[in-house]
């Protein structure tokens, strides 16, 4: 059974981006590499949150859900607590 994830990654000015992936470290490796456009220019990324889904569209509802966040701060306090809120907070 193949599973997908949801990230973010953050790099050392800051910056926080969000993605989904069924191998997430490869695809730290991509976004590292200049291989994706949106992150190409602010490279290093490190890996900063990841969290596992079942399925590929349960990823992506996660992954919206994040980017509807759009708060450095909220994304920061995601990354260091671990926890990610849900539609009940």
């Amino acid at each position: 059974m193949m599973r997908f994830f949801a990230y973010i990654l953050v790099n050392p000015q800051g910056r926080y981006y969000i993605g989904h992936s069924s191998d997430p470290q490869s695809r730290l490796g991509r976004h590292n590499e200049g291989k994706v456009f949106w992150t190409r220019s602010h490279r290093p990324w490190d890996v900063a949150y990841v969290e596992e889904f079942a399925t590929r569209s349960l990823a992506m509802a996660r992954e919206k859900q994040l980017k509807r966040l759009k708060s450095k701060e909220a994304l920061a306090k995601i990354c260091l607590s671990g926890r990610v809120p849900t539609s009940r907070d």
